[in-house]
């Protein structure tokens, strides 16, 4: 199976446009452009998503991908049956298939197609956004999950900030120097986090990660480490509780520290896990569509985090993450999308959507 070229056009198009998170604007410009010449009423909302909507029904579907990208410079081309380049996986490809999907939209259903913004930067500004507007009936966020499976939950995210600053002292002098009193931190809250849950699945473990640190002595006065720590958590961990406890151990950890001055402690990320029914009606209508299209649907819970975690607490209706493309290209200097897979999702989606106003699914 090979997509129309229209849509070919449309992700490589899509995918051709740099769009670095925070600094989306020309790819906005270009997917609302794009919406407006397949019939949707196109805009962009004050938080600069792109916005399409489509159909006149009574039954409105949100589908909302992400328009964004972490860095990262890969040549856009197609090589045979792939498209490669930053973006194609995470995740224009799945925004790319919503557009094509539901550019013909069966009667009685209203689609709103959302290129968000900022996903990839802490704030998450356009899925925010559209947190605080009416919730559709159903909902579907675009992320990579193979065009035969379907995404119901994800772990939540605590990201930490720890500042150390000492009175500057000579590199000869005894005892540990201020990186190591921070990685003496760092362990002692890991340490805490392994405690915490006692799971076989990675997926119900709560996981504690260094994901940075830098130290040094700037200005011959003081001297500095900073670390940022991240935590991955299961459903049933509340993320504000899990703040405090981490805020503890780190302050403990510190207090060994003899010559420490100072310790802060930023949160600078927090998202709730999130889970979401495999017998929703929306789940179904994508089993249903998966098997249609000569597939078999299975179910992913991922480590990572989406615009889900944000949108399902808020919206409380059927909610799935869907879209072509192999997570495991995510962020890496490999990304790539299979536009046969490509083809399969876009009449999977259309599947889904047929379905979205039938009383039976």
């Amino acid at each position: 199976m090979r997509p129309q070229q229209a849509d070919v056009d449309l992700v490589h198009g899509l995918v051709a446009i740099p769009s670095l998170s925070r600094h989306e604007g020309e790819a906005v410009e270009w997917l609302v452009a794009q919406l407006a010449e397949r019939g949707f009423r196109a805009t962009v909302d004050d938080a600069g998503n792109a916005v399409g909507e489509i159909g006149d029904g009574a039954h409105h579907v949100i589908l909302l991908g992400h328009i964004d990208t972490v860095p990262g410079e890969i040549p856009v081309r197609i090589e045979g049956d792939e498209l490669v380049g930053r973006g194609a996986v995470d995740a224009k490809g799945p925004l790319a298939a919503f557009v094509a999907a539901a550019t013909r939209p069966p009667a009685g259903v209203r689609v709103t197609v959302v290129g968000a913004v900022e996903e990839e930067s802490p704030t998450s500004a356009g899925a925010r956004y559209r947190a605080a507007l009416g919730a559709p009936d159903w909902c579907v966020i675009g992320e990579p999950s193979g065009w035969d499976a379907i995404t119901v939950a994800y772990k939540g995210r605590l990201t930490l900030r720890v500042t150390l600053t000492r009175h500057a002292r000579h590199g000869a002098a005894p005892g540990p120097t201020v990186a190591e009193e921070a990685l003496a931190i760092w362990q002692h809250a890991r340490a805490g986090a392994s405690t915490r849950v006692d799971a076989s699945r990675a997926f119900d473990r709560l996981d504690c990660r260094l994901e940075g640190i830098r130290a040094g002595n700037d200005d011959g006065m003081s001297e500095r480490a900073e670390l940022r720590i991240g935590y991955r958590l299961p459903p049933g961990i509340d993320p504000r509780e899990l703040e405090r406890e981490a805020e503890g151990l780190i302050r403990n950890g510190a207090g060994s520290a003899p010559d420490a001055s100072a310790v802060a402690i930023e949160t600078v990320g927090m998202e709730e896990p999130v889970r979401t029914a495999r017998t929703s009606p929306l789940a179904r209508a994508f089993a249903r569509a998966i098997a249609e299209a000569g597939g078999q649907a299975t179910f992913k819970e991922k480590s990572g985090t989406s615009d889900m975690n944000i949108l399902a607490p808020a919206w409380g209706c059927p909610m799935v993450a869907y879209g072509p493309g192999d997570s495991r290209y995510d962020h890496t200097p490999l990304e790539r999308l299979s536009l046969v897979d490509y083809a399969r999702s876009i009449r999977v989606l259309r599947g889904v959507l047929d379905r979205a106003s039938k009383a039976i699914i």
